[in-house]
């Protein structure tokens, strides 16, 4: 089987080679238990090389794209459809999950019975939304060289798209070298990723086999039915409605994207991070969707900040299935503030690796107790790795619509000039 996959070029493919690499992280994990933690320095060191660039890499590729959009006259145009389709995605993805929930009922007939120790409110205090103007001055650096040292993502996005502004306005014989020396910059970190990936499949094996080892699958069992019902929703998301909008909204085709994404999801299902699945997402829509550079720099770590629809698919269902664990009947209400407030939380969560405590404000803004969470940010890492492929895919998604935008839009543009001279 080997030699035949060898001979297919297969194995040489770094998409095959990380899901390979997940299936015996898994298999050593579920073997070893909690001493297969001894390869977790080799699931660290890769996320820390991915790290190490992740953040230069969205500074000068949100500089570039800036730059490259800001001398188009459909600049305003792309930004606003940009933020209207990740808005209304996540939207639409909490509402999916709220009909899923209420189809399928996860959180019927749970036994509890030998798991009422884990219950507590440790979280309750962190499930305050910032306020509108709140998070507005949060997004404003005060000190860009703090914010990069901080790594704080959004506010690095707003100083870099304001400055790529800046550079697309200045006189072409200044403007270009400038643009120029930023892309060549984009192309040596682009390449410095590339050697990265090299030992991408060693390092998900690391990451793979320390987390199935740590928590096993017998925590899983009690929220079960929340995780098939969380799997189903993801699928549905990922691979019908995305797709569908790909088929409405550009000349993609959606087997196409769906074929390209496959190496994208397989980093994102393994280091569990949009920022650190970002050079992989940007490198397979440029070089496969045929997504020109401007609009992937610009649309795709805008994107890995606050395009997290798969994070809003998981909260609505948490809501949905600690409503149903502890019997209360929601008020429309209470679903309104659901959506609004798992948009908002999706919107804000960072594409980084950890517990979202995001979840407590939704279920907060709707009056569902929240001493059960212990019970799902044991398994946090799990569900964070599913729903980090989804988050990705609506990136490229985007990215790919908005291509498709900026060219109908330049060719109607060219048309339009062409009669005019006539």
């Amino acid at each position: 089987m080997f030699k035949v996959l060898k001979q297919q070029g297969l194995l040489s493919n770094i998409g095959v080679q990380v899901v390979i690499a997940m299936c015996l992280g898994t298999l050593a994990g579920a073997m070893m238990g909690h001493s297969a933690s001894m390869f977790a320095p080799l699931g660290s060191i890769f996320i820390h090389l991915i790290k190490m660039l992740v953040i230069p890499l969205v500074a000068v590729a949100i500089i570039s794209g800036a730059a490259g959009l800001g001398s188009s006259q459909s600049a305003g145009k792309i930004g606003l459809v940009t933020l209207g389709f990740f808005g209304l995605t996540s939207a639409v993805a909490v509402a999916l999950a709220l009909f899923m929930g209420e189809v399928f009922q996860p959180g019927m007939g749970v036994d509890l019975s030998g798991v009422q120790g884990m219950f507590a409110n440790t979280y309750a205090d962190k499930g305050d939304l910032p306020s509108f103007w709140a998070t507005i001055l949060g997004m404003i650096p005060t000190n860009i060289f703090q914010s990069l040292n901080e790594a704080n993502i959004l506010q690095i996005l707003v100083f870099c798209m304001f400055f790529g502004l800046a550079v697309s306005k200045l006189e072409k014989e200044r403007r270009d070298p400038l643009i120029n020396g930023v892309n060549s910059i984009v192309d040596a970190m682009v390449w410095m990723i590339n050697v990265v990936m090299k030992i991408a499949p060693i390092g998900v094996f690391g990451l793979m086999a320390d987390a199935v080892g740590t928590f096993g699958f017998d925590a899983l069992m009690v929220v079960f039915k929340l995780f098939v019902v969380y799997i189903a929703a993801i699928l549905v998301y990922g691979f019908v409605f995305y797709p569908l909008m790909i088929k409405c909204f550009s000349k993609t085709s959606p087997i196409k994207f769906l074929a390209a994404m496959k190496k994208p999801q397989a980093v994102a299902l393994s280091t569990a991070s949009s920022m650190a699945t970002l050079p992989v997402t940007m490198e397979t829509c440029e070089e496969e969707l045929k997504v020109k550079n401007s609009t992937a720099a610009f649309v795709l770590p805008l994107g890995a900040t606050i395009n997290m629809s798969g994070n809003a698919i998981y909260y609505g269902l948490v809501a949905i299935f600690f409503a149903q664990l502890f019997n209360i009947d929601l008020s429309m209400s209470a679903y309104i503030a659901i959506i609004v407030t798992s948009t908002l939380g999706a919107v804000g969560q960072a594409g980084v690796p950890g517990p979202s405590f995001l979840v407590v404000a939704v279920l907060l803004s709707a009056g569902i107790p929240i001493e059960g969470l212990p019970l799902l940010f044991a398994l946090d890492r799990i569900f964070d790795m599913i729903r980090t492929a989804l988050n990705i895919t609506g990136d490229a998604a985007c990215a790919v619509i908005v291509d498709s935008l900026i060219t109908d839009e330049q060719k109607e543009d060219a048309r339009m000039a062409t009669q005019n001279e006539a």
